[in-house]
């Protein structure tokens, strides 16, 4: 059995949509449990009972200050060490779209990037779509990480919705970029009708650098994305469903995950 700690708080909307597509991926060999960050800042070894951390999009606390500034303090500042310890153990970690945020504003992505300063923690962020509005359409992207733990081999282009205003994934400064893309870290980019690298919107709905969707860190096991792979996990929510698509483009991203943790026994219970 496969355990899935859900973390929630004021502001989230996405959980249930999250925990459905984590059951349709694993069956009754999973439980998700949806726990508020109160709880875990009352008793931090409840990460010991869990295999996946996922934090949902949503507007956690309003997104007052900046998108998921306000929970990534809390977990940075009162549950840092259970959080690395949780990532050491082999376990794996998703942020989805305001989850994405809650990780860079915490310093969990992307991480300890080797070729960077250890003390840099916040080498990149999430701003405001180039846009000047909140951008809520389907996107395409395509998987550009073979380290990443949550993507399938030979994955093909997807088809994902975005919802968001501060999506816009920046570098501070080109060197850092740089370093991303030699330890394969850029997990996703948007790409336009032919496949492409999106050069502008819509495309690229919020002008991410590089067009870049989500990012992994070192050890490809925390992952984070601005399109909603679990808005997909069945193909009846796909808009073109009745003219002929029928794939589910975000549930391979959960299975995989699953793969993965039952070929590594040591981040099973």
């Amino acid at each position: 059995m496969l355990r899935i700690l859900l973390l929630r708080t004021a502001g989230t909307n996405c959980d249930r949509e999250l925990a459905y597509a984590f059951k349709l991926a694993g069956g009754e060999n999973v439980c998700v449990d949806a726990l508020h960050v109160n709880t875990l800042l009352a008793s931090p070894a409840a990460f010991e009972h869990y295999q996946i951390l996922a934090i949902p999009g949503g507007f956690s606390y309003g997104d007052d200050i900046a998108s998921g500034k306000i929970l990534a303090n809390q977990l940075i500042h009162h549950l840092q060490k259970n959080l690395r310890q949780f990532i050491d153990d082999g376990k794996l970690v998703l942020g989805i779209c305001n989850g994405f945020q809650v990780l860079v504003k915490s310093g969990l992505l992307p991480g300890p990037v080797p070729q960077l300063d250890s003390a840099d923690w916040h080498p990149t962020t999430l701003t405001y779509n180039t846009s000047g509005k909140f951008e809520d359409r389907w996107v395409r992207v395509k998987p550009a990480s073979k380290l990443c733990k949550w993507i399938p081999e030979n994955c093909p282009v997807l088809d994902l919705p975005v919802a968001h205003g501060e999506g816009r994934f920046v570098t501070r400064t080109p060197e850092i970029l740089t370093a991303l893309k030699n330890n394969d870290q850029v997990a996703f980019q948007y790409v336009d009708s032919i496949g492409n690298q999106a050069a502008s919107f819509p495309d690229n709905p919020n002008g991410s650098t590089d067009a870049i969707a989500g990012i992994c860190d070192i050890t490809g096991r925390v992952l984070g994305l601005m399109p909603h792979p679990e808005r997909i996990a069945d193909p009846l929510n796909h808009p073109l469903f009745t003219r002929g698509h029928k794939a589910a483009d975000g549930l391979p991203l959960f299975q995989t995950a699953f793969a993965y943790l039952h070929a590594n026994q040591t981040a099973t219970v």
